[in-house]
């Protein structure tokens, strides 16, 4: 078990995953031996008990990885947090994984290691800082990233993860029973209060007047308080993308990213103007294309602007749902 070193602090890098479909029968044959298991006890046969969302976050130490990271990760893909009580950043990013694995609801499992309780394991994954986070997928080892990311960057990480798993490994998580610990579903959770509207109003009023800036302060103040606010984060999208192609000359940027197919400067302003343009399937592809033939820094710029432009379309738009799983496609 000796995964790549990380070197890009919160980026996703999958690209360590080998034998995808070797990995994926081994996870089906595990899947087949525990409803095996069951079925010899009577009843009927199900396909993972419910579980309460405690369990979804777990405390692993070396005599136990096999059994509760390993064995599990036929299941559900298992995403480790290497801390120690002394690291700083580890007491703002631990809070923060163990919220994002409870909201994905069984789709993934946080794994908790003590580094300083378990170096071994800390040697074997080859860590030379923390806090720093990997997943384990049908018993395949992924770095994930190193240092605390964005809360946004982390939840586009997991989500890439969720779907490497479910895509690649046919692994779709465990059933979670939210009643198990008399905690009320996440939908039923309370809102957080505010002025939201009055913020949002006077927004999309500085858009109307022309004041870019004046707006995208005003989408930011809103999700400093409420950073889930859907119609903020897309308010805030769209006009950080209209503060981008402002000052532009079109001719110019589309000559450049026509004479520069590599350069991801070029492809990433040509991309704001196709969208802005109404051509979302030509600014995706365009991004697309442009991480399939780029790498390091320049592949991370790239995927990071595509997850922006994302933002600005909406999640539940199919060209989004389209451009991710070709995103996947080009990073796995």
């Amino acid at each position: 078990m000796q995964p790549r070193n990380m070197s890009m602090s919160g980026v996703v890098d999958l690209a360590a995953v080998k034998a995808a479909g070797e990995a994926k029968a081994k996870a089906e044959q595990a899947r087949a031996e525990a409803a095996r298991q069951a079925a010899q006890g009577g009843g009927a046969v199900p396909a993972a008990g419910a579980v309460p969302p405690s369990a979804l976050v777990i405390d692993v130490d070396e005599a136990g990885f096999e059994r509760d990271v390993l064995q599990l990760s036929a299941e559900v893909p298992v995403v480790l947090d290497f801390w120690a009580e002394w690291c700083e950043p580890c007491k703002q990013l631990s809070p923060l994984l163990e919220r994002l694995t409870v909201e994905a609801n069984g789709r993934l499992v946080l794994a908790k290691v003590d580094v300083d309780a378990n170096q071994t394991l800390m040697q074997q994954f080859g860590i030379q800082g923390i806090p720093a986070v990997f997943a384990v997928v049908a018993g395949q080892v992924l770095p994930l990233f190193q240092g605390v990311a964005p809360e946004q960057q982390i939840r586009e990480t997991l989500a890439q993860l969720v779907q490497v798993a479910e895509e690649r490994f046919g692994i779709i998580g465990i059933e979670v029973d939210p009643t198990a610990e008399g905690v009320a579903p996440a939908a039923e959770a309370e809102v957080p209060a505010g002025p939201y509207d009055a913020l949002l109003e006077a927004a999309v009023a500085a858009l109307d007047a022309g004041d870019l800036g004046g707006a995208v302060q005003a989408y930011k103040n809103v999700l400093s308080d409420d950073p889930g606010n859907t119609e903020a984060k897309l308010g805030l999208a769209q006009a950080e993308l209209l503060v981008r192609v402002q000052d532009m000359n079109p001719q110019a940027v589309r000559t450049a990213a026509a004479e520069n197919p590599r350069d991801p400067a070029a492809q990433i302003a040509a991309a704001d103007l196709d969208l802005v343009g109404g051509h979302v399937e030509d600014a995706f592809g365009r991004l697309v294309d442009t991480v399939r033939v780029t790498f390091g820094e320049d592949r991370d710029a790239v995927r990071l602007r595509l997850l922006e432009l994302f933002e600005v379309i909406g999640a539940d738009d199919p060209r989004v749902s389209a451009a991710r799983t070709a995103l996947a496609r080009v990073l796995f």
